[in-house]
């Protein structure tokens, strides 16, 4: 890897933080060649430890009670100690070349549990997707300045976490990713919210059936094509309200809803208030923008 040296670096740092939230045990960058190189997970003397593992080129292997995974790049895998698991160089690669990181505490429990419910215990993930580059980052740091103890240390297992979970939950929102067909839809969503348009209007820039480009963009977006224009109408209405002399009807219209009342409803269901006690509440601080799931 480029700025990145083979290298493993343990931890064993004073604080009670590290049981009660979440501690760092061990990271590192790893190329293996020699088959012996072999984990039993029901052997290890490392109890409660949370292990990340991601192969960014050659192959390894795991076994997961009768399972047999092969671990290609890109692919990822959770482990927790104790349980019925081996991860080993199998003898029909030349090489693995690979990063980890591993955690323990509470909070290292929890994020087991999300991550294995989301994803399972093997999946997926880009090399350019935020969690491996953060990973990626914490080794190029530990390589140039150091770790400054605990508390730095638990920060890193923190972000990590937070990393991937946001990962399985929000990195299909990454557009760069998205293909050329989902940025048309979007594109003209974001330009012509404000006009009466259709889903059959949307699916026309995309250029693919009807059938194909809902799919397509569920898969990607993580919606549907009207969710998200509904969005994208909210938020411009959210700023328009900031302006007192136009009327909800007025502001309705303006974003592109076909009247006051079903854009009451609609602001009511996404935000828990409606637009009137939103607009007039002094115990509701105001922004220009939502985030909404």
């Amino acid at each position: 890897m480029k700025n990145i040296k083979l290298g493993t670096y343990g931890f064993k740092l004073k604080g009670d933080h590290q049981e009660q939230m979440v501690g760092l045990q061990a990271f590192g960058y790893e190329i293996k060649t020699n088959h012996d190189y072999y984990w039993d997970g029901l052997s290890r003397k490392e109890d409660g430890k949370v292990i990340f593992q991601y192969t960014l080129s050659g192959e390894g292997a795991l076994r997961l009670g009768d399972e047999i995974y092969t671990l290609k790049k890109g692919q990822a895998f959770l482990v927790r100690i104790p349980s019925d698991h081996t991860y080993y160089f199998p003898r029909q690669s030349e090489k693995w070349e690979f990063i980890y990181f591993t955690i323990y505490g509470k909070d290292a429990d929890y994020f087991y549990e999300k991550f294995t419910s989301k994803a399972g215990n093997v999946t997926s993930i880009p090399e350019k997707a935020k969690p491996i580059q953060f990973v990626l980052r914490v080794i190029e740091k530990m390589q140039t300045t150091g770790m400054e103890g605990s508390y730095q240390s638990s920060s890193y297992a923190y972000s990590f976490m937070m990393e991937c979970l946001h990962y399985l939950e929000y990195g299909h929102k990454n557009e760069d990713g998205w293909p050329v067909t989902i940025k048309k839809a979007v594109r003209y969503m974001k330009e012509n919210y404000q006009h009466a348009i259709s889903l059959e209007d949307i699916v026309a820039k995309s250029g693919l059936s009807k059938y194909h480009f809902t799919r397509l963009f569920k898969v990607t977006v993580g919606e549907t094509p009207m969710q998200f224009l509904t969005k994208i109408r909210i938020n411009h209405a959210i700023i328009y309200m900031k302006d007192n002399e136009r009327t909800i009807e007025e502001i309705a219209i303006l974003v592109g809803f076909s009247n006051g009342n079903y854009f009451s409803k609609v602001f009511k269901q996404m935000l828990d208030v409606s637009p009137s006690v939103y607009r007039s509440s002094e115990n509701i601080m105001p922004v220009d923008h939502f985030f909404l799931d």
